[in-house]
């Protein structure tokens, strides 16, 4: 299973998602490849930082090759992570070439709305000419979410609007996130119960929504 992170929208939330995701895989007994798409190289620099024996794989290739170099790593791994870049189109129709599921990221607020239809744009672009032989599946991830506010209820109902499915995980705003990204860490493999429930539901609803 091959699944992008991607969002041309900066600042979503895509390098978070994708290595604690990456992570819960990989504690499943999985053996997981996480691709570093963004020029920023963040999960890159996730990986350096972290002390403990690694969970998964890291790789970076930030150049519009991902579709080509995947099939290498297909037999390899059982799921690969790509996070993807913002506003880099060349990089990003590579990884949506290559995935099976498109993840976009969206945070509770209605620019990250409005600003959608860029990306849903461009991974219509890069599946249509490719669904004779290849679905590639899309779906929102509202992030970020504030507890007791009701604007994630607002934004999953505007999302609605573009005709792609909405993801019933919603992962919250919280420290915890950053605290362990810090240190190289998922946070599950912290004590913070809620985030690491948050992520075991994330990957529990894409395997059975996506992996088969």
């Amino acid at each position: 299973m091959i699944i992008s992170i991607l969002n041309q929208k900066g600042g979503v939330g895509k390098t978070t998602i994708s290595v604690n995701l990456a992570a819960a895989f990989a504690l499943t007994g999985k053996k997981v490849l996480l691709i570093d798409a963004d020029p920023q190289s963040s999960a890159m620099d996730w990986a350096t930082k972290r002390e403990k024996d690694p969970l998964f794989t890291v790789i970076g290739i930030t150049k519009p090759i991902i579709h080509r170099e995947i099939n290498s790593f297909i037999g390899d791994y059982k799921y690969i992570i790509i996070d993807g870049p913002p506003r880099i189109y060349d990089v990003a129709r590579s990884a949506i070439a290559s995935s099976n599921l498109v993840l976009i990221p969206v945070q509770p607020s209605p620019y990250d709305v409005w600003a959608a239809k860029e990306v849903i744009d461009l991974i219509n672009q890069v599946s249509e000419p490719m669904s004779e032989y290849k679905k590639i599946n899309k779906a929102f991830l509202i992030n970020r979410r504030i507890k007791n506010t009701a604007i994630g209820r607002d934004v999953e109902t505007a999302l609605h609007s573009y005709n792609i499915p909405v993801l019933e995980t919603q992962l919250h705003q919280r420290v915890v996130y950053a605290e362990t990204a810090a240190e190289g860490l998922s946070v599950l493999e912290s004590k913070e119960s809620g985030a690491s429930k948050e992520i075991e539901s994330l990957m529990n609803e894409l395997i059975e929504k996506y992996g088969r």
